[in-house]
């Protein structure tokens, strides 16, 4: 071995040892007769200490070590002078009798360290310098933990882990698929999985009764801080189960990560059916750290003569506690926030419920103090409180109306990285109208079963049609999603009538899945959840790349590698996909 120990274990119990290390040099230190050394490795750093007096020669040698060589020393442990009580090390240091260059090393293009000075793309170019960053690698040990945890856990439940196709077929429905050409098959393409879906469900089909995976996914889709082209998540599908013991078992999990993993005792699941989060909140993914419910104010603000408001399908409002003191400056920044394209409303109406009682409002042209006093009493405001209000499409006004809650949450403190608040979003609907292709899409995917008591509408409205689907949520971060799935094949073969599937196409697309729930289907139910948004979530960030080891860039690339890059002609000509023709 080139060490006896690791950089970040020696302490004072070690005085008087013969040690070797090896790492990076972090820092060299010259004070003439002393040179310090700062030893790094991916457990912490030891100081080195070489004095000119006792090996001019060997000291002269440290003089010429550089940022990031690569070293191996072997000395003596001695009490440290000047000791560092930021450092596990710091109440010793190595006196160097020894000292081998294994690697000299370029001066690297940021200071690897954690106030570094490099911005995030040069950071994705050297991503292998990068992860030299102890808050880099703590990020990834993190991920390494919560992944032990998950097979700990549901290996402890009955699970078992299984390995699905990663080359798989193109299906229509959902995000837009990675191809891969087949060269033995020419004019033909995989495609690479968004989800183990009908593979997991065959599983349950061939009576594994529960199962699992933490699973690379794929969607050619836009990209954001939460999403990448390649993402991973805990696949998980059980039998002989309904909703309820599938919520059951996952909000169990998640109470053994939180506990395990963070020292976190997670409070109880509060379940929410879709329709009231949208109504509510005016998101499937409602951050619940805090208050700001939605109140819709039709019936007080219509037929007033304010052309905006009567106009409008939906007026809906919040009441931020305690900001009736924001300056007409604060205001035009909520307007001009509201206005986003981003965020879409055409504006923005308040009312100040002053500290003397009065009310004071963007619209006293059209409305009497009266008028406003049955607003604040229906938003529960008190005095010094601020009621924000939009108007327009249901639909749209309730989006807008969610960023600027999120907004006004964030912006009064509210959404403490460190308070976590889960619930369960339930009966989302089974379906949902595009304008554009003029047909219903799956809200989840094709193999979501109908509720039960909504069965009978699936022939005469289906629309109306909720799902036996639910999300997990923390913090407003949607972390996982799930179904109990349709497990006969006239109820499967229906819903792909309703998704407007040929028979021809069905057969083509899924013919598989529904031969196969013709040999004994057990009723099943599952969830995928995203791993590297539980990560995100677990380290109080923002970002999912910084939890991966080698990211995507916004743009969908590795700007590492260089990738993607064109391939060759003769390589197209092996997968019959020439772009340009012959000369």
């Amino acid at each position: 071995m080139l060490r006896t120990h690791t950089c970040g274990e020696l302490r004072i119990d070690n005085l008087n040892d013969t040690v070797k290390l090896s790492g990076w040099v972090q820092k060299s230190r010259d004070l003439g007769g002393l040179t310090f050394v700062d030893l790094r490795d991916r457990y912490g750093v030891t100081q080195l200490t070489f004095n000119m007096d006792d090996n001019p020669g060997l000291c002269e040698k440290a003089r010429e070590l550089g940022r990031e060589f690569v070293i191996q020393i072997e000395g003596k442990v001695i009490e440290r002078s000047s000791k560092n009580n930021k450092m596990p090390t710091g109440n010793i240091e190595i006196v160097v009798e020894q000292l081998n260059v294994l690697n000299a090393a370029q001066t690297p293009p940021f200071t690897i360290e954690e106030d570094t000075d490099g911005g995030e793309e040069l950071r994705m170019k050297y991503r292998y310098l990068d992860l030299r960053r102890k808050s880099v690698q703590e990020k990834l040990f993190l991920r390494h933990q919560l992944a032990k945890e998950v097979r700990n856990y549901l290996d402890s439940d009955q699970f078992i882990e299984v390995e699905t196709p990663v080359l798989i077929k193109s299906t229509p429905e959902g995000a837009r698929d990675f191809v891969v050409p087949s060269r033995m098959n020419g004019g033909q393409f995989y495609a690479l999985p968004q989800s183990p879906q009908t593979f997991k469900q065959l599983l349950m089909v061939a009576g594994f009764d529960r199962y699992f995976q933490i699973v690379k996914c794929f969607r050619d889709e836009d990209l954001r801080a939460d999403r990448q082209p390649e993402f991973t998540q805990i696949d998980c599908e059980m039998t002989f189960v309904e909703q309820e013991d599938i919520l059951n078992t996952f909000e169990q999990m998640m109470r053994h990560l939180f506990k395990t993993v963070k020292g976190v005792e997670l409070k109880d699941f509060p379940r929410m059916d879709y329709a009231d989060a949208m109504r509510l909140y005016g998101s499937d993914k409602p951050d619940i750290r805090f208050g700001m419910k939605f109140h819709e104010l039709n019936n007080l603000t219509q037929n007033k003569g304010f052309k905006v408001f009567d106009e409008s399908e939906l007026v809906v409002g919040i009441c931020a506690k305690a900001c009736a003191s924001y300056s007409r400056k604060q205001l035009d920044k909520l307007t001009d926030f509201v206005r986003r394209p981003q965020v879409g409303a055409k504006g923005l109406v308040y009312v100040k419920s002053n500290e003397d009682g009065t009310l004071k409002s963007s619209v006293d042209k059209f409305y009497s103090e009266e008028d406003l006093r049955e607003w604040a009493e229906e938003m529960g405001a008190e005095k010094g409180d601020l009621l924000l209000i939009i108007s327009g499409d249901k639909n749209k006004s309730r989006s807008a109306m969610s960023e600027l809650r999120l907004h006004m949450g964030s912006e009064l403190g509210l959404r403490d990285a460190s308070t976590f608040a889960p619930l369960w979003v339930t009966d989302f609907p089974l379906l949902e109208w595009d304008e554009e292709s003029e047909r219903f899409h799956a809200m989840h995917h094709p193999f979501t079963s109908p509720k039960a008591e909504d069965f009978h509408k699936l022939a005469t409205a289906p629309g109306e049609v909720r799902a036996n689907a639910y999300d997990m949520v923390i913090n407003g971060v949607e972390i996982g999603g799930g179904s109990i799935r349709i497990h006969d094949k006239t109820t499967q073969h229906k819903m792909l009538q309703l998704l407007g599937f040929s028979e021809e196409e069905a057969k083509a697309q899924f013919g598989f899945l529904m031969d196969a729930f013709e040999y004994g289907a057990p009723p099943h139910g599952g969830i995928a959840l995203g791993f590297d948004r539980m990560c995100a979530l677990f380290g109080g960030s923002d970002s999912i790349r910084d939890y991966i080891a080698f990211p995507k860039n916004n743009s969908g690339r590795d700007v590492m590698i260089d990738a993607p890059a064109p391939v060759s002609e003769e390589q197209l000509d092996e997968l019959s996909l020439r772009l340009k023709p012959k000369k």
